[in-house]
């Protein structure tokens, strides 16, 4: 009997020091493997921040602003990782202000650009266009002064009327045509024979009939 009960202790120990063994071990395995995971993450982190230091990494700022907040959203508890987060927000942050200085100029150049387009417009009146259209030699500046005199009328197809004679109240007129076509017809003739003899404008100031004259 007492060797019996002394056989049910030790099976007892053998199999409680089992058991602990076996806890002890899963927990070792699930602590290697956190930090295994870990390690790949740290790893994978500063690949990542190291690509985008060294501006190969193809991608644009805002993605660049994106990848570095996926990173740091992380908390990786890393010192290298850390120095490399800190270098490529500093980058990140160069290349931003870079960009917003390149736009504000881009954007200034084209209001100034603009702003002298609408001066030369004001400028010109529409007997100047007839003549630098005519005279110019370059096909080029012909069909810009074109494009800036249309804008003085309601329409390409505004009807230009061109009168060959008056006697009174009698007025002979040429065949009618559109502004559109007579500044084209100046640019292809080289001479401008009219001038203007009556204007119509609109609510707006633009010009909806013209009448011209032969000089």
């Amino acid at each position: 009997m007492k060797n019996a009960n002394r056989l049910l202790i030790l099976i007892f120990i053998v199999v409680a020091s089992a058991g602990v063994f076996s806890c002890k071990s899963q927990k070792k395995i699930a602590a290697e493997q956190a930090a295994a995971a870990e390690s790949r993450k740290i790893a994978k982190a500063k690949a990542d921040l190291e690509e985008l230091l060294s501006d190969n990494s193809g991608l644009s700022l805002d993605e660049k602003e994106s990848r570095l907040k996926v990173i740091k959203d992380m908390n990786i508890e890393d010192t290298e990782v850390k120095d490399l987060i800190v270098k490529v927000d500093e980058k990140l942050k160069r290349e931003r202000e870079a960009l917003m200085a390149k736009e504000r100029a881009a954007k200034l150049a084209k209001e100034r650009e603009d702003q002298l387009r609408n001066e030369n417009t004001e400028q010109k009146s529409l007997d100047d266009y007839f003549k630098l259209i005519a005279n110019s030699s370059n096909l080029g500046t012909s069909n810009r002064y074109i494009g800036e005199a249309l804008q003085l009328f309601a329409s390409d197809e505004v009807p230009v009327l061109i009168i060959i004679s008056k006697s009174g109240n009698i007025v002979d007129y040429d065949r009618p045509t559109t502004i559109k076509k007579y500044l084209e017809y100046l640019k292809d003739q080289k001479v401008d024979r009219n001038k203007i003899d009556n204007v119509v404008y609109d609510a707006n100031g633009k010009i909806t009939e013209l009448e011209l004259i032969k000089k």
